[in-house]
């Protein structure tokens, strides 16, 4: 009876320890892996935006892209950044293109024409709901 009451003890002291234990092995630990995953996820998502370019591009030969994809895999983080410090410009005005061309397609499939537009805009400006000068900045930025 002695022995199993020294053995229930035993366990119980146990319930509350971690596999590292309450040290500073075990907080090194979780920042440890706390970072890794920062890194990696970061990793991931400059590699998903890199590929994503560097996939969608038409003005590089196919040669070309994959010496980049090579690079960008063979040296994870020094061929994405160099990818991005020599193609950053490059990446923006594509986005900023694809951005352009889907705004022009939603207004095609909408039905939107900038003469629709210019006559909602003089209805407005005849009820005095627009100035002279809303209705002029309106007009060149419908025009544009």
């Amino acid at each position: 009876m002695i022995m199993l009451d020294r053995s229930v003890r035993g366990l119980q002291g146990m319930e509350s320890m971690s596999f590292f234990g309450d040290t500073a092995l075990a907080v090194l630990f979780a920042n440890t892996f706390m970072m890794f995953l920062v890194a990696l996820w970061l990793w991931l998502w400059l590699l998903i935006t890199t590929a994503a370019d560097l996939l969608s591009r038409k003005d590089i030969s196919g040669f070309r892209k994959a010496l980049w994809a090579i690079l960008v895999l063979a040296l994870p983080y020094v061929g994405i950044f160099a990818y991005i410090l020599t193609q950053g410009t490059g990446m923006a005005e594509r986005r900023c293109a694809k951005a352009w061309e889907a705004r022009e397609e939603l207004r095609a499939m909408a039905s939107f024409s900038a003469a629709d537009e210019l006559v909602k805009l003089d209805r407005l400006k005849s009820r005095n709901a627009l100035s002279e000068q809303e209705y002029l900045t309106l007009r060149e930025r419908l025009l544009a």
